[in-house]
């Protein structure tokens, strides 16, 4: 778990075991050993790792296997990856559960539907409205300015 996500973390981010062992304040052959999992980082070193990765601690230790691509590398701090779902035969899917716990989705909750060309997402009515009136204020106070 701990072990394959500093790999990947490290891997992605394009670091060597030397330059992650400098920027935590260890040596090499100790940062080598928790890429192996012979031993594991304290708390205040699992802190300054997640500050480096731009994670969080709880992401850093956790392990995300995602049906048909394996383990995948902890989110960013702020972001989550719920895994995979399936949409069936009337376009529906499931949201995950977690997700609809963050987000408060409750049965009769309206969502706004987005895309671009890279996907879809999907954002709670009325944080998309508030978001929109927030610009709308915004861009009226610019114009009253001018």
């Amino acid at each position: 778990m701990l072990k394959d996500n500093l790999m990947m973390l490290r891997s992605i981010h394009g670091y060597s075991q030397e330059a992650v062992a400098e920027k935590v304040g260890i040596s090499r052959q100790a940062y080598a050993k928790w890429e192996t999992g012979v031993t594991i980082p304290d708390i205040e070193k699992c802190r300054l790792l997640a500050e480096l990765y731009g994670t969080t601690i709880d992401s850093l230790v956790r392990c995300e296997p995602v049906e048909g691509m394996g383990m995948i590398p902890p989110a960013p701090k702020g972001k989550n990856i719920w895994g995979s779902v399936t949409m069936n035969d009337r376009g529906q899917i499931v949201i995950p559960k977690d997700a609809r716990n963050l987000f408060e989705l409750t049965p009769g909750k309206r969502l706004i539907v987005l895309s671009d060309e890279n996907g879809i997402a999907l954002i709670p009515e009325d944080k998309f409205l508030a978001n929109m009136k927030r610009a709308m204020a915004y861009v009226e106070k610019e114009i009253d300015e001018e």
